[in-house]
């Protein structure tokens, strides 16, 4: 897949950062990244940081399952928490429109705010925790009052307080002819083979994070499944053969 001018040049920015992190001895970092983008950048990362020295690459969020993630160069003196990221709380007017995830990003862009400033917006019904690079928490503080036509009330909040939704589950109990990935994709997402199949072809699913190329590559106990527009499943159990020697699997999807 041929790369576009946008990927070529955050890759070359990815090699900046860890240049500057060796030679000044410093912690940097990305922009956020997006699934696709993050799939690229953690290639890169895994080749470009052998034989590094005292300097290694973590992907950030804000908590564990952030989709999108900042990639950072670490000192050997420094940790994610040394990572300057920022939480900004929203609360929104009892009684009033539940503000969607698009409502935010909308809102945000119209302020002349980069996606790549900003990572998850955490939805609740009274407002959301909008996580940010920390370069652009004043700004926001100051200026960004209003999504559509409700006002906002805004503070900000150490990550520490971050507040993540209740995630509901659904488990998936099936059987599958093998673990390819294109089996696991249809049954963990109801979809036809053929329809998992070509998602994977158009890029959209992804396999710990990593975007997966091939339809028929074998998916293991406690992989994380995400497909773009969808949502996200474990793997959570491979179990025996059926009679017809199909394997019984347990998944677990986001809902």
């Amino acid at each position: 897949m041929d790369m576009s001018k946008e990927d070529k040049m955050l890759l070359a920015g990815i090699e900046d950062k860890l240049e500057q992190c060796l030679s000044q001895y410093r912690i940097t970092f990305t922009g956020f990244l997006d699934l696709r983008q993050r799939s690229m950048a953690e290639k890169l990362c895994r080749r470009i940081t052998r034989g590094a020295g005292d300097s290694r690459y973590t992907f950030f969020g804000g908590y564990e399952d952030a989709e999108r993630t900042v990639a950072a160069f670490l000192p050997d003196y420094a940790d994610e928490s040394d990572i300057p990221l920022s939480v900004i709380r929203v609360t929104t007017p009892t009684g009033g429109r539940k503000l969607t995830h698009r409502d935010y990003l909308g809102s945000l862009t119209g302020l002349g705010i980069k996606r790549e400033m900003t990572g998850d917006i955490l939805v609740r019904d009274d407002g959301a925790d909008i996580i940010i690079l920390d370069d652009i928490k004043d700004f926001l503080l100051l200026n960004y009052h209003q999504a559509g036509r409700t006002r906002l009330e805004l503070s900000s909040v150490p990550l520490s307080e971050l507040m993540i939704p209740e995630v509901r589950t659904v488990m998936v109990n099936d059987t599958v002819a093998s673990l390819r990935l294109d089996n696991i994709v249809s049954s963990a997402f109801k979809l036809s083979r053929g329809k998992a199949a070509e998602a994977i072809r158009s890029g959209i699913v992804f396999v710990n994070g990593i975007q997966a190329e091939k339809a028929d590559m074998k998916v293991e106990e406690g992989d994380k499944l995400v497909l773009r527009g969808k949502g996200k499943a474990y793997l959570r159990e491979v179990g025996g053969q059926t009679r017809k020697d199909r394997t019984y699997v347990l998944l677990e999807r986001f809902i």
